[in-house]
């Protein structure tokens, strides 16, 4: 019945690995963007923490994940005689990557960290029926990657450690590659294998030469990863001069850069108690309470490293919930579900949690982003400008090369007029018969249905007292924009009607309107 289960849930996740979510936009700007701009030298934004003096992100896990099968896929394509590969199809060749490394590698880990078979056949469905594996772990994100690579750096501890006869020679050489692999790619990775170590110490004690294979391979690959982020980061030919005299450690710069409180306020500053309050529940929903009945005979290596790890993060006041992506899985092996009765009780609220999670998440939550930029790519129509409006910073590498003749101007959460007044500026200006001048190309704006602030520009009754016009292009209907609610001006119910029932993302096409437009009347932002 179980296995029933789990493959019926494996479809569910291949589904929500399909759907263009976008959960947040690190899973393109930390990621695919900056590798495909080198493999496929599309036209890429790279963010401040690889265009910084001291960079902080490290390319190294980056080619380790993507890198490969962007190459591969390159060769395949250019090989069958297809041309240049287009953005989508690497955009979805990557989503399948982290599909089936979601299904084995995590699901593969969980099977050999939870050795009771009765425990498992509770904890693999458990985990593939949580909307964080269904979302987060098949969307590209450094904290997905994290997941699996601390998942399996305690797999290979436990083999270690049960291991009473022999070094464990291969796992020990394993183990020192993942943990400086983990490191790299993120800074946050050692907080869930600190204590977890610590059941290494006998084992070092009766066979020293395991921690000396961890150590040498430790060592290797931090060499290697230095030498990838020197050469990246640095302009010209790779010299071992180079890695010597000036070497990029993205690790070292990402701790002295997060150890600044300055830098953390400019990504906002959360109470100590956001971890364990607020993101935990969030993340597990009806799962997280039952933490509270967890015996101290079933803290097990997985649930140390998740508390452990969760913990440790505490201490910084930035606090994301992507952040402990790690303990989930780690977590929802180890819990007990409730007793009967209650177990159908729990069992339906776990599956209506999830289900609307995962809903929300996996197909709503900013879905519209990637189907638009992706239709813009393959347009016909010349586009100069594309003003993007209340949504997040969208991927232009999938842009198709058009974003050499396409200006994308992030514009975020700007208030209404300013955003208006943006766009007036790349508008031709009106001739004296009232014609504006042609443009070489259109002028697009991208922006929620849900934006009440919009509506006198497109509105027929409306548009002749304002001074542009918007031409609605072409609309995706599976969109919602969570970062427009206004409760406390609107009510709840009004908000929520606004944002669902107008739900969708529009492409307008901008023009100056040059037989009216007297004073602007505008509605409040």
């Amino acid at each position: 019945m179980w296995r029933r289960t789990y493959f019926l849930l494996l479809l569910v996740r291949i589904y929500f690995a399909l759907s263009p979510s976008y959960l947040h936009p690190d899973e393109n700007f930390q990621g695919p963007e900056v590798v495909a701009g080198r493999v496929f030298s599309y036209p890429v934004h790279q963010t401040w923490e690889f265009t910084a003096d001291h960079p902080i992100r490290s390319t190294f896990p980056l080619w380790l994940a993507y890198g490969w099968p962007m190459y591969l896929l390159r060769w395949l394509w250019e090989g069958f005689g297809y041309g240049e590969v287009p953005p989508s199809v690497v955009y979805w060749t990557l989503r399948v990557l982290m599909l089936s490394l979601s299904v084995v590698l995590e699901d593969w880990a969980i099977q050999e960290l939870v050795p009771s078979p009765r425990t498992r056949r509770i904890a693999v469905p458990l985990i593939a029926s949580s909307y964080v594996t269904w979302t987060f772990q098949t969307h590209t994100f450094s904290n997905s990657l994290e997941t699996l690579l601390v998942s399996w750096s305690l797999v290979l501890i436990r083999r270690i450690v049960e291991d009473k006869k022999q070094s464990s020679v291969l796992a020990s050489s394993i183990l020192g590659f993942l943990v400086v692999t983990g490191v790299f790619n993120r800074i946050t990775f050692p907080a869930f294998l600190l204590l977890p170590s610590l059941t290494l110490l006998p084992h070092f004690q009766r066979k020293p030469f395991s921690l000396v294979f961890i150590v040498i391979f430790a060592l290797l690959t931090a060499l290697f990863a230095i030498s990838v982020d020197t050469t990246f980061y640095t302009p010209g030919e790779f010299t071992f001069s180079k890695l010597f005299n000036n070497p990029v450690i993205t690790p070292l710069n990402n701790f002295f850069y997060n150890s600044d409180s300055t830098n953390l306020a400019k990504h906002g500053l959360h109470p100590r108690y956001q971890h364990f309050l607020i993101n935990l529940p969030q993340l597990l929903g009806p799962a997280f309470p039952l933490l509270f009945f967890v015996r101290r005979s079933h803290l097990t290596l997985p649930l140390v490293s998740a508390l452990s790890g969760t913990l440790f993060l505490s201490i910084f006041p930035h606090q994301e919930a992507r952040f402990l992506l790690p303990a989930v899985p780690l977590i929802l092996s180890s819990i007990r579900l409730p007793r009967p009765p209650r177990t159908n009780i729990w069992i339906t609220s776990w599956i209506l949690f999830n289900l609307a999670l995962g809903i929300l998440m996996g197909i709503y939550h900013q879905g519209g982003i990637v189907p638009v930029q992706t239709h813009i790519a393959k347009t016909n129509e010349t586009v100069s400008d594309a003003f993007w409006w209340k949504t997040y910073s969208p991927p232009i590498w999938l842009l198709n090369g058009k974003n050499e003749e396409l200006k994308t101007h992030d514009l975020m959460g700007m208030p209404g007029p300013q955003m208006v007044t943006e766009m007036e500026k790349v508008l031709p200006h009106c001739r004296t018969r009232g014609i504006p001048k042609p443009k070489v190309g259109s002028v697009y704006l991208v922006a929620p249905r849900s934006a009440e602030f919009l509506k006198p520009f497109y509105d027929r009754e409306k548009m002749e007292d304002e001074e542009i016009n918007l031409e609605e292009v072409w609309s995706y209907r599976r969109h919602l924009n969570l970062d427009d609610m206004d409760f406390a001006d609107e009510g709840v119910w009004k908000t929520l009607g606004r944002v669902v029932g107008d739900r969708g993302l529009v492409i307008w096409r901008v023009t100056r309107n040059c037989w009216g437009g007297g004073q602007k009347k505008r509605l409040p932002t």
